[in-house]
């Protein structure tokens, strides 16, 4: 049977290689359209938790992922091994930067590795981490050529699929978001299209795996930059004496040929503080220099310096030196109603602040302890007029939505707000990120 009818009646079993944000929520959604699924994972914790049909990705529904399990309909293992028997694979393995900010690739790697001896005829393959334009064809595509068997784009198919996952997004899911995806060859595409189909509602199919992985490229460099360009005008208005979040508010009113980004501590996450750099790596491989992302890339990586400064001379305002001040951080993760700190733009924050010999503490409904470099920290577990006017400064960092923000205002001594989350409190120990009437900016 081939593998197109295998798709189309379902018999097709299906592997997940990586099993974090993107690729639980991904075999999840195969295991639900009716296909056998089997995530693979090096992480036995994981593993485990799954074949025991507990959930440990916050936009996985629970009892979802039980009833898949139940049914035999997803499992599984760290056995790379099981690849023999599956007709195809979506690789969701993650693409850090090392200290150099330029691309580790090792994961991807290190799972061609895992899988070169249980490649086989009648097969998809299809790369959904986020890499440089051309990485399918230089990482994947060898493996598969190496295979004397193996015909690219005759009986072994291989497409490149960005991922488009934002955790916490109560709207856009997996299925609901348009899902773009290339292949090598037409035949390639052709049935990557077929089996993302049948879990995704539109498929976008384009020309190659190049245009694929530059798709998702530009889409966060997109928002790396307009976020840089907020994030200084921020610091524009600050100097000017000027409410930046007016500015921008007001500047959303026009229909057309305006889009709202609004400033911040930092960017934090798992794909726009990183992914510009892909792009950025690969074009110095061609002499080229993207200034842009660059320049977006320095502004974003001062904010979390920049509200340290902010913090600074508030505290100033009150006579109390950065050192030995008792500060209280108001949320650790890096967006709002979630529970990831990766990249999170508190963790430079509070590395920044206690290295300057302040005394921090945090509170996060989401996180509920915080280990990083040497610092390990407990949240607190609830806020009360007590605590808070205890602290000589409250810093919110990421604004989650069930915090009593009245609270805060009501009974702290000194607010440091990031978010603008305290637009509608006119009260003069509350200093705004891009606000222009504090003390430092005159």
């Amino acid at each position: 049977m081939s593998l197109i009818d295998k798709i189309n009646d379902k018999s097709a079993k299906v592997g997940v290689i990586g099993l974090g944000y993107v690729g639980l929520p991904l075999a999840i959604e195969f295991a639900h359209a009716g296909y056998e699924t089997f995530g693979v994972d090096i992480d036995k914790n994981k593993v485990n938790s799954i074949n025991r049909g507990t959930n440990y990705i916050e936009d996985v529904d629970d009892e979802r992922l039980n009833d898949l399990v139940k049914k035999k309909l997803l499992s599984a293992t760290s056995d790379f091994s099981k690849v023999t028997d599956l007709d195809c694979i979506s690789i969701c393995v993650p693409t850090p930067l090392n200290k150099e900010k330029n691309p580790d690739i090792s994961y991807i790697v290190s799972v061609m590795e895992a899988i070169k001896d249980h490649l086989h005829s009648n097969m998809l393959i299809v790369l959904e981490s986020t890499t440089y334009p051309g990485s399918t064809k230089e990482l994947i595509l060898p493996y598969i050529t190496k295979n004397r068997n193996l015909a690219p784009g005759e009986n072994i198919c291989l497409c490149f699929s960005p991922e488009r996952i934002d955790p916490g997004n109560k709207t856009y899911n997996t299925s609901n978001t348009p899902k773009v995806i290339g292949g090598i060859t037409e035949k390639c595409s052709e049935v990557g299209q077929l089996l993302y189909s049948k879990i995704i509602n539109k498929i976008i199919l384009v020309s190659s795996t190049e245009t694929a992985e530059m798709v998702k490229l530009l889409e966060n460099t997109f928002r790396a930059i307009n976020i840089g360009l907020a994030n200084e005008i921020a610091i524009m208005c600050e100097k000017l004496g000027v409410n930046a979040w007016e500015v921008i508010d007001a500047a959303a009113t026009k229909p057309f040929g305006f889009m709202k980004f609004t400033p911040g501590p930092g960017l934090g996450g798992h794909c726009i503080p990183i992914d510009p750099y892909y792009l950025s790596w690969r074009l110095k491989t061609l002499d080229y220099d993207a200034r842009f992302i660059k320049l977006a890339g320095e502004i974003n990586t001062y904010m979390p310096r920049h509200l340290v400064e902010l913090i600074i001379s508030s505290l100033n305002e009150y006579k109390k030196p950065i050192k030995g001040s008792e500060i209280l951080i108001v949320g650790v993760a890096y967006k709002k109603d979630i529970n990831d700190c990766r990249e999170s733009p508190a963790l430079d924050i509070i590395q920044i602040l206690n290295d300057l010999g302040s005394k921090i503490s945090y509170y996060d409904p989401f996180v509920s302890s915080l280990n990083f470099g040497t610092l390990s920290y407990k949240s607190l577990k609830y806020l009360n007029d007590n605590r808070l006017s205890g602290f000589d400064a409250t810093v919110i960092v990421t604004n989650h939505t069930d915090i009593d923000y009245d609270l805060i205002a009501e009974h702290s001594k000194l607010i440091i707000d990031s978010r603008n989350v305290f637009k509608n409190h006119l009260k003069d120990n509350i200093f705004r990120l891009g606000e222009g009437n504090n003390s430092y900016s005159e």
